[in-house]
């Protein structure tokens, strides 16, 4: 997924790039997905704003990894922060992300068995 300009305004560069470099586009923005921990923030984000002391809390991991998961998904722009004192709380920036998480989540659950006997893609697959 290309970066959206500094102004906020989207562009489509689908019609610029070829077939390989979308590919190449969206399996970034899909290896964005494909950690359980940054997934899973992302789908607590989706129900309200939290800081990272609540996130720590929800999914049980330390602190210093939440940290660095949100710092990859704000890199990406998956989500923002506000500064309230010295708290940060995280929000998603992009609501369409909603409408993604949705759809993987459908395609995930009807083909739940199939893919947890695959051995192509690590050992790591929960």
């Amino acid at each position: 997924m290309t970066p959206a300009p500094a102004s906020g305004a989207k562009t489509d560069t689908t019609t610029t790039q070829s077939p390989v470099e979308t590919a190449v586009a969206d399996a970034r923005f899909f290896r964005v997905l494909s950690d359980p921990t940054r997934l899973a923030i992302l789908r607590l984000l989706l129900d309200g704003e939290r800081s990272v002391s609540e996130l720590v809390s929800i999914l049980n991991v330390p602190q210093s990894r939440v940290s660095n998961h949100l710092a990859c998904l704000r890199w990406c722009r998956f989500v923002e922060v506000d500064r309230v004192s010295r708290r940060g709380v995280y929000r998603i920036a992009d609501p369409r992300l909603r409408d993604v998480l949705a759809v993987a989540q459908i395609v995930a659950s009807d083909q739940c068995d199939h893919l947890s006997s695959c051995s192509r893609i690590g050992p790591d697959w929960i």
